[in-house]
């Protein structure tokens, strides 16, 4: 160990990127601790206390609702941009096109995707903005009824989203690893030594705290275990191709499809969605109408955090967003066309169609496997709790939630990935 990080200090250019990565997440982390002015930052920390949905809304994508941060709505308003993108993919012809055009095509849609994220943050933050001062015994926001008060918060607001942005971009270039992974990373790290100290406090001051504390540990670290052992599974399906081995014979390869194709996005999208009932219903809550007042109550108790609902729509939409963005990103008939081209075919399935065929249902089996697990790690911590309070024997705040481990699994086997690559070529440039 000592000698891998020895040898990554001495690689001069992975030695920068990754100080530069380091100077950039604690700029961010520094920056979201600036509050936005004239806010009652008492209130705000009563409205998340009573509030867990909000909170973990805020975590998973990067914000600092808390302490109303001009940071306040994280990348969230980049991420439903990208949703929005990913869907008029499959809508219109000449995004998809794009979309085909390999570097060139994805720099565009990247474009619009930025340029689409201002309209969304601005509006975005306006409804963060009302449903927290809603939340809130004592407004939380004085002035709200100024258009040139509101306005101005907005405006900050959306300056933090789209400097977050840009920050994860300069990550991505500039840096080691996908730069708005990373901030998303830091942002759940940075809350679990809070967690940790909250938990050990009760634990000293409460005895009964401390089996539901110890088992909550244990059980992180096999969650983490299992979700590194799925994260770097996958299924390998043999290629031959003829005349490319020594003295013309044919060259054995695989072709290796992961069983977590999709990795951590689907778990970001479902959260984005999940959370907005709950956020609607607030809204309605305040309404004039006495039936809409109904159904909002309705709303709230139904998608309640830990309710069989709520983990339900939870546990559906990460499925369902893993086979959605698969299809996307993995396409059956190019990876056929790619092998034919190459000379290749695999042993026992004809070249063209079948080839389509038989790689398109492996990949469609394991995304139900691969679906199935994220959507089960995501309600896992749900489930526990529930299981603890059945048999009376308390609980205890959970260190990281379901997303938020597969988030930093997923995050660090990436870091990982990247290091080891860039160790490669550092060894491969020195003989030229």
């Amino acid at each position: 160990m000592f000698n891998y990080l020895k040898q990554i200090w001495n690689t001069k250019d992975l030695r920068k990127k990754i100080l530069f990565t380091i100077a950039m997440l604690v700029l961010y982390r520094m920056i979201s601790q600036i509050s936005i002015p004239g806010a009652d930052l008492n209130a705000i920390r009563d409205v998340f206390q009573n509030n867990d949905l909000l909170g973990a809304f805020s975590m998973l994508t990067g914000g600092s609702a808390d302490n109303l941060s001009i940071l306040l709505m994280g990348i969230s308003p980049y991420i439903n941009a990208s949703i929005i993108m990913q869907l008029m993919t499959v809508v219109i012809p000449k995004i998809e096109d794009l979309q085909k055009e390999g570097e060139a095509g994805r720099k565009k849609i990247n474009a619009y995707t930025r340029w689409l994220t201002l309209p969304l943050a601005f509006l975005q933050s306006y409804g963060m903005l009302v449903l927290l001062n809603s939340q809130s015994h004592t407004p939380i926001i004085t002035n709200m009824d100024d258009p040139l008060t509101i306005i101005a918060i907005m405006m900050t607001i959306t300056a933090g989203t789209v400097f977050l942005v840009w920050l994860g971009e300069q990550i991505t270039e500039k840096g080691i690893g996908n730069g708005i992974s990373l901030i998303i990373f830091a942002s759940i790290i940075s809350g679990v030594p809070q967690m940790i100290g909250q938990g050990l406090f009760l634990a000293q001051t409460d005895e009964s705290k401390i089996i539901p504390f110890a088992t909550i540990v244990l059980i992180t670290v096999i969650l983490t275990a299992v979700i590194v052992v799925v994260n770097e599974a996958q299924r390998r399906i043999p290629i031959t191709y003829a005349g490319r081995g020594v003295k013309g014979k044919s060259e054995q390869s695989y072709l290796p499809i992961r069983i977590n194709q999709a990795g951590m996005i689907p778990i970001i999208f479902a959260v984005s969605l999940v959370s907005f009932p709950s956020i609607l219903a607030t809204f309605l809550q305040r309404a004039e109408s006495a039936w809409l007042r109904v159904v909002a109550d309705k709303i709230t108790v139904l998608f309640q955090v830990n309710s069989p609902v709520y983990m339900i729509t939870y546990f559906l939409l990460v499925v369902g967003f893993t086979y959605f963005y698969v299809s996307i990103t993995f396409n059956p008939k190019n990876v056929a066309e790619n092998i034919q081209k190459r000379g290749g075919y695999v042993p026992g399935i004809r070249p063209g169609q079948q080839t389509e065929e038989h790689i398109g249902k492996i990949s469609s089996r394991l995304n139900l496997f691969g679906g199935l697990f994220l959507a089960l790690i995501a309600v896992s911590p749900m489930l526990i709790q529930i299981f603890f309070r059945k048999l009376a024997i308390g609980t205890v705040p959970l260190l990281i939630s379901g997303a938020g481990m597969i988030i930093i699994v997923g995050v660090i086997l990436e870091l990982i990935r990247q290091i080891n690559s860039q160790l490669i070529m550092h060894d491969y440039n020195k003989f030229y």
